[in-house]
């Protein structure tokens, strides 16, 4: 909460929740950051904990297969923490990342296509 000379700025939990959210899959090889749980919760794949004006983050992750999970957690805290502070003005002093599993779409997808180019070459 910021106070100016023109009243207070609150900013809801669900806003920082939404913007952690978006920076962490802005991130390349984070699938998502939403499970079914955190769907119905609806709280984004993250959870905040705010003591005086400082921010705690929580993101829960899907990354994606082959992907050096390390340099992305990395990159996914720099991410949220830049654009959180950024955006809200609060100062973010732990982002942790929970890897919530793997992403194996693209090699599916990949395998898929090679099975159809084989059944196309056998037809003709």
């Amino acid at each position: 909460m910021e106070n100016n000379n023109f009243g207070q700025v609150k900013i809801s939990n669900d806003v920082i929740a939404t913007i952690a959210g978006l920076a962490a899959l802005e991130v390349e090889g984070i699938e998502t950051t939403t499970t079914l749980t955190d769907k119905l919760l609806k709280n984004n794949g993250v959870k905040i904990q705010i003591e005086e004006e400082e921010v705690n983050l929580d993101v829960m992750v899907m990354i994606k297969y082959g992907i050096s999970i390390p340099d992305t957690a990395f990159k996914v805290q720099e991410n949220v923490k830049n654009t959180v502070e950024t955006m809200t003005g609060l100062k973010v002093s732990q982002v942790n990342i929970h890897i919530q599993g793997i992403s194996f779409k693209k090699e599916k997808a990949e395998k898929e296509e090679t099975k159809q180019t084989k059944q196309q070459s056998k037809k003709s």
